[in-house]
């Protein structure tokens, strides 16, 4: 199946970032309540980015679902994304 072109669009500037990139982009995403069909795009492109990476990201996803309530940093010896309280 082809991915929506802003799905691409989102992975391709994802795939040219860092990892503290990464976890910045996805900590600007923390608290924010609005949801659009871009939104969306950007975050599965944003958490399967982290995936490609090897990055756990059971912490904020669960295969299905993706949690913005928190933010997170990258625990690097573990290679996974940890929740911030």
């Amino acid at each position: 199946m082809q991915k929506h072109i802003y799905y691409t669009k989102y992975a391709l500037q994802f795939a040219d970032m860092q990892i503290p990139e990464l976890v910045t982009v996805f900590n600007h995403q923390v608290g924010n309540t609005g949801w659009t069909g871009m939104r969306a795009y950007h975050d599965h492109a944003l958490i399967d980015e982290f995936h490609r990476r090897g990055i756990d990201t059971s912490a904020v996803s669960d295969g299905e679902t993706i949690s913005f309530v928190h933010p997170v940093r990258y625990d690097l010896p573990n290679n996974k994304l940890v929740v911030i309280n």
